[in-house]
């Protein structure tokens, strides 16, 4: 249990990094608390399609793994946050990715500051 928050709010800073850094990936709320709530239950949302949907598509592309030497990793987590902006969405949770590209940049911030934020957090189950 305490592995799963540790890494809930490793997703939650870099998330909120990523929100920080690029204007088109935008977290509305009308008070901090509001966009920090919203921001650790993104980041559920987003652990969830990394744990559920993420190998299954890794699974499918596989070939394409070998073929680029893993650099359709990018796009395969970019598209990961695209579909947890659109479950957002659905869930009415205030977090939006516009675009392609920005989901890919977005993507780069969020795995590099999730790596950082790792070697840091403890990892103890």
């Amino acid at each position: 249990m305490m592995n799963f928050v540790v890494k809930t709010i490793a997703n939650a800073g870099a998330l909120a990094v990523a929100v920080w850094l690029l204007d088109k990936i935008t977290l509305t709320g009308d008070s901090t608390g509001r966009k920090v709530g919203t921001l650790l239950l993104v980041a559920v949302v987003f652990g969830l399609v990394n744990a559920v949907v993420k190998p299954i598509v890794k699974i499918l592309t596989f070939p394409l793994f070998i073929l680029t030497l893993g650099l359709i990793t990018l796009v395969v987590n970019a598209l990961m946050l695209l579909l947890t902006s659109w479950l957002a969405d659905k869930l009415d949770l205030s977090f939006h990715v516009e675009g392609f590209w920005t989901a890919v940049l977005g993507a780069l911030i969020i795995s590099i500051v999730s790596w950082a934020l790792s070697v840091v957090l403890p990892d103890t189950d």
